[in-house]
């Protein structure tokens, strides 16, 4: 499928445009550039009927002028250099080009007035990332307790509402959901799509290479800056050196290091007081965990939520692979399919079944009351003997799907797995002495294999 279309967006609606009363006063002074509509449309400023008893109409303020923008809707870098006023004044929703690939429309807005914009739009979410995937305590960044592989990317053309965003979270294919501010900064003159995150939060829905580099999400913490590989390379970033990042505002900011951040088109991570700072746009992106479940279904029914303006990205699709991390598997259901190729004759389904019943693919990672633990729920001294460095990361980590979910296929085949029948049957009741836990892993299996097979 082609990346999604470039696509322009207008600005929020001015609530100016609709008639003042009879007694009202002359309209208040508007930012420069305010009523300019965002894909250069004319200005749509106040009416006023009945102003004085001449019947005079109030003078309009004249917009700013823009600077004239190429046909391609690419936002023009500023020649008045870094932090000039005119750069600062608006900031892009989220860039064409970038270091990672691009796949947003570049849509340079300015910011509406507090009171003009819609306050729905504009709130952040409450608790809108599924079940907590890592608490912060006494601030400092969480420990890494799972590893959430996003499915699906949306950006919006503005702020996704809190309402749209609960939408998505009640789809039942969805296990977590998680919308994060963010926008095209400037940064050593090229501009870069950054996000703006809680590293608690955050760096579990990141490649687990990346997720597990807890002097990455420290430095973020402490308000650094983290970068792509790409961008490091591109922009010629050294770590520990500050530079200035220019969005509404221009602060210097350090380079906390570079990781593979999985998502196509972002290449900056800062935390979310350097991202309200610079005016990063709240709740522009939301990322979708949806486990086992068709990811381009999932990216269709995101889409019908958020409607026109929205790019929905489908992570599984293989010219993103590459960015993904883990082999090229990004998601529960790749990793599935990857780990029974490790099995001949084991069908994928049945890891995906045993996924569901043991933890909710990853929503539950225990540990359970007899102490087993991770996706799959390995008991430690099983998992001594059967784990699997799935990432090749030089650790076989039992609470890493990369990792848990081809151990599991080790320890099935390992039980006569992959020759099916009987010996199906008795490599899963190994892997839990009950008869009924075998008969419900089957019948999900069998599901599973109608749904998708």
């Amino acid at each position: 499928m082609a990346p999604p279309s470039a696509r322009r967006t207008g600005s929020i609606a001015n609530a100016a445009a609709k008639k003042a009363p009879s007694t009202a006063p002359e309209p208040r002074e508007r930012p420069p550039g305010a009523d300019v509509i965002a894909n250069g449309g004319t200005p749509g400023g106040a009416k006023a009927d009945g102003a004085n008893a001449a019947g005079a109409r109030p003078r309009r303020p004249k917009p700013e002028k823009k600077e004239r923008r190429p046909r391609n809707g690419y936002a023009r870098p500023s020649r008045r250099g870094p932090g000039s006023p005119l750069l600062i004044a608006g900031i892009a929703i989220l860039a064409a080009v970038t270091a990672s690939g691009g796949v947003y429309t570049a849509l340079t807005t300015e910011k509406p007035d507090r009171a003009e914009a819609d306050p729905v739009a504009a709130a952040p979410p409450d608790n809108l990332q599924g079940d907590p995937v890592n608490v912060a305590r006494s601030g400092q960044v969480a420990p890494l307790e799972r590893v959430v592989p996003p499915d699906v990317l949306a950006v919006g053309g503005a702020a996704i509402s809190t309402a749209k965003i609960k939408k998505i979270a009640k789809l039942s294919q969805v296990g977590d959901v998680l919308a994060v501010a963010g926008g095209a900064v400037q940064l050593q003159g090229r501009q870069v799509n950054a996000l703006a995150v809680d590293p608690s939060d955050f760096r579990a829905w990141t490649p687990p290479g990346t997720a597990k580099k807890t002097e990455l999400w420290e430095a973020l913490a402490g308000d650094q800056f983290v970068v792509s590989p790409a961008a490091s390379e591109q922009l010629q970033l050294a770590k520990g050196t500050r530079y200035p990042v220019v969005g509404r505002t221009m602060p210097s900011l350090t380079m906390g290091g570079s990781g593979s951040l999985g998502l196509p088109g972002i290449d900056l991570l800062v935390s979310r007081k350097s991202g309200t700072d610079m005016g990063l746009i709240p709740n522009v992106a939301v990322l979708v965990n949806a486990p086992g479940t068709d990811p381009a279904k999932v990216a269709k029914a995101v889409t019908k939520i958020l409607g026109p303006g929205t790019d929905v990205v489908n992570l599984h699709e293989s010219k993103y692979q590459s960015q993904a991390g883990g082999g090229g598997a990004t998601g529960y259901m790749d990793l599935y399919k990857q780990a029974a190729g490790t099995c001949p004759g084991l069908s994928w389904t049945v890891l995906a079944a045993i996924g569901q019943v043991e933890s909710s693919h990853g929503r539950n990672v225990g540990p359970s009351s007899a102490g087993a633990l991770g996706p799959m729920q390995f008991m430690p001294a099983t998992w001594k003997a059967y784990g699997v460095d799935g990432d090749r990361d030089g650790k076989a980590d039992i609470m890493n799907p990369y990792d848990a979910i081809p151990g599991a296929a080790n320890y099935l085949c390992a039980n006569g797995a992959g020759k099916g029948g009987k010996q199906l049957y008795n490599a899963i009741w190994h892997y839990n002495h009950a008869h009924w836990y075998v008969q419900k892993v089957l019948n999900l299996a069998k599901a599973y294999a109608a749904r998708y097979d």
